[in-house]
């Protein structure tokens, strides 16, 4: 989520919102799913954390994004 992209309407971002999703699920899924498997419940507690952290970010860089410019 480097590059730099213009939301100006609720298609932009839903189109935003897909390519996050689907980042962060090839980026995470694999690991909880993995631990989901393999894994102790402790595992599967942390990847699951870091899923969860990885949403909250993007949602949180969006947000983020949202607020600049916008009169204080």
């Amino acid at each position: 989520m480097e590059e730099c992209i213009s939301i100006d309407n609720r298609g932009d971002f839903g189109i935003w919102a897909i390519e996050v999703a689907k980042q962060i699920v090839g980026e995470q899924g694999f690991d909880l799913a993995k631990a989901a498997r393999d894994g102790t419940e402790e595992a599967v507690r942390e990847t699951g954390n870091a899923l969860g952290q990885a949403i909250t970010n993007a949602l949180m860089e969006v947000y983020d994004g949202l607020l600049e410019g916008a009169p204080d």
